[in-house]
């Protein structure tokens, strides 16, 4: 086997994979199919991170873009688009992309894995067994907790249900709908297929027996005026549940040595958020540069972690506060249980800060420079608390530090007209007003 073990082929596994394969790293990946076939509601930015991941067979596998249907605090609206996501296909995609770059993937599904000095022994489905000096686990949120990273940070525990069916053909759509004790997010593809998703509180719900499931769902979805007009009220043929865990949760150890956490093996948001495609593939498009310093400048060992670890652990914050905030948006049913626990979740930190130029300071902290990570003086602001680097090849700090001790005409003249926009720019968006 290559040097390099990926243990799952999602968006945050095959970027890592084709992150590695740029830099020149051997790898191979193990992968499982998925079990259940769902669909995502992703953003514009989910694809403008598909594309550059290199991911072009997946982001093609996404359908046209949609109006999302918003009902949520007693008013409805459309402004979001979406575009809505057949995740087999998608897997496909993904599986072609791996393929294309010349990278092995061996369909088969993981049964355990011991690491000692030597590595990491991994164990099939199929009877084999594989050793690897590097592991990097992507599995989802089923990836075990196993080794020091079992030390985890944990949202409100929470249940998604999530309904498929076959209807009749028509537009592609999607919607969502708070409920007294949770919500619901529902779409349906351009071939009939329709899927409706209810998610709970787990402490809060009072659920029947496992073989009820499908009724329960069934009934909470003929209650609902949204759904009754979102699905027309045609019949439901060949109707399937699954039931997942959607708890986000934090890992408080995503790299050692000889091992790293990516995607939601590293860190798993809320699903309202709509994004979790999008931060596998924020965790996953740093990783390759922190496994790269990690096997070719082992001294930078420490410096590689931390900047994992952070990134992943501020990504994680960001989408908890905004999740937060939205939940905090519905007001009908404060006081219910579902709604209590996540309006102040995971703290009272604001998901985003105002600006402040007074408030900028000027930090050494880890960046990434030629595929490795390195240390560079960064600006540090309150809405950025890890730091800004350089804007479009401008670095900020050396700049900064003139501006504080020069007159603003000398320091902007010295600069190259476009760089020169650039650094008035973000200037201003920092709250800076000339003098």
């Amino acid at each position: 086997m290559p040097p390099i073990l990926i243990l799952g082929s999602g968006p945050a596994g095959a970027a890592t994979a084709i992150g590695l394969h740029r830099l020149g790293h051997p790898v191979a990946v193990i992968s499982e199919w998925r079990r259940f076939a769902a669909v995502e509601g992703v953003s514009q930015r989910v694809l403008d991170g598909l594309r550059h991941a290199g991911l072009n067979h997946a982001m093609a596998c996404t359908a046209p873009p949609s109006q999302r249907r918003v009902n949520w605090n007693g008013s409805e609206s459309a402004q979001n688009v979406e575009f809505i996501l057949d995740r087999p296909l998608f897997d496909q995609g993904l599986r072609q992309d791996l393929h294309d770059a010349g990278i092995q993937v061996l369909e088969d599904r993981v049964l355990g894995v011991e690491s000692d000095a030597t590595g990491h022994h991994i164990r099939l489905e199929s009877g084999q067994h594989l050793h690897t000096p590097f592991l990097v686990e992507a599995r989802g949120r089923q990836a075990p907790l196993n080794q020091k990273a079992g030390k985890a940070r944990r949202g409100p525990e929470t249940l998604s249900l999530l309904s498929r069916w076959q209807g009749a053909r028509g537009p592609v759509a999607s919607a969502v709908q708070s409920l007294v004790d949770g919500w619901a997010w529902m779409a349906r593809l351009a071939d009939g297929r329709c899927y409706w998703q209810l998610t709970l509180d787990v402490a809060s719900s009072a659920l029947p027996p496992k073989e009820q499931l499908l009724d329960y769902c069934r009934e909470r979805r003929q209650r609902s005026e949204l759904s009754q007009a979102f699905f027309g009220g045609q019949p439901e043929q060949d109707l399937e549940l699954h039931a997942r865990s959607s708890t986000p949760i934090l890992c408080l150890e995503a790299c050692g040595e000889n091992w790293i956490r990516v995607g939601d093996a590293a860190m798993a948001v809320d699903p309202l958020s709509g994004n979790g495609i999008f931060q596998s593939l924020s965790s996953a498009l740093q990783a390759p540069a922190v496994i790269n310093t990690l096997l070719r400048a082992p001294q930078r060992a420490e410096l590689a972690k931390r900047f994992h670890q952070r990134r992943v652990e501020q990504l994680f914050l960001r989408f908890a506060r905004v999740g937060r905030d939205f939940y905090a948006e519905e007001r009908q049913w404060a006081e219910q249980p579902f709604w209590q626990a996540r309006r102040a979740w995971p703290d009272t930190v604001p998901s985003h800060a105002p600006a402040d130029f007074e408030a900028l300071r000027i930090e050494r902290a880890p960046v990434l420079r030629d595929g490795l990570v390195d240390e560079a003086e960064v600006v540090v602001s309150p809405d950025q608390p890890l730091g800004i680097w350089h804007l479009q090849g401008l670095e900020l700090a050396p700049w900064l530090r003139r501006l504080r001790s020069e007159p603003q005409a000398q320091v902007l003249a010295a600069l190259p007209e476009q760089q020169r926009r650039i650094f008035q720019g973000w200037l201003l968006s920092q709250g800076y007003r000339p003098r």
